[in-house]
């Protein structure tokens, strides 16, 4: 029986299209996308990450100009983590980011760098470190470590899909530290376990 794609099958068009850095059927897939939800704001977020992984900058600004006139606006990233069977909220910001900061130390120290290409944002090398280090996954993983016994399994939540580099650094992380880490991104699960994600690096 034929069917009509609907906006699921657009919008998982559209996110190979991310991965794959196809820029012309992404466009297509993004037109029928706003056709069928014209104030869906991640739509509109996930063209735009397409265009800005190509380094087109002027498509980016044509549709960030598009967004404000459709009063659209990107939703802020947020995480949580459960800690002894309770979502928490972040407290003591000054251990955080000291054992963030300490956290990205050993990442380097193991080889992981940025990928620079990936970043969705005109940035010097260090405005990118320092944007993609402060991103709320790894606030909170940096939390959950402070805040849990050693092999604990962090858990955390979070409101959009995790960036490549983010999901890059968890994996190391679930490795150097020798955690478990579930995340629960706008998109699915992963389970992070001695360096691998359960996505197989397809989300």
């Amino acid at each position: 029986m034929p069917m009509e794609p609907g906006l699921s099958i657009w919008g998982a068009l559209l996110t190979a299209c991310k991965i794959h850095q196809h820029v012309p059927l992404g466009e297509l897939a993004a037109e029928r996308l706003f056709s069928l939800d014209p104030y869906s704001t991640g739509h509109h977020v996930q063209l735009s990450n397409i265009y800005a992984s190509a380094r087109m900058w002027d498509r980016v600004s044509k549709l960030r100009v598009l967004m404000k006139e459709k009063g659209l606006s990107k939703d802020l990233g947020y995480s949580s983590i459960e800690i002894n069977g309770k979502l928490q909220v972040f407290q003591g910001f000054k251990e955080i980011f000291e054992e963030l900061e300490s956290l990205e130390r050993r990442l380097k120290e193991a080889g992981f760098s940025i990928d620079a290409e990936s970043v969705l944002h005109d940035l010097d090398h260090e405005e990118t470190e320092e944007t993609l280090c402060n991103h709320s996954e790894r606030i909170a993983i940096a939390y959950g470590l402070i805040s849990t016994p050693p092999g604990t399994t962090l858990r955390i939540i979070k409101n959009l899909r995790a960036c490549v580099n983010c999901h890059a650094a968890i994996k190391l992380i679930s490795k150097v530290e020798n955690r478990e880490i579930v995340v629960r991104d706008a998109n699915r699960f992963h389970h992070f376990k001695d360096g691998n994600c359960s996505c197989g690096d397809y989300w």
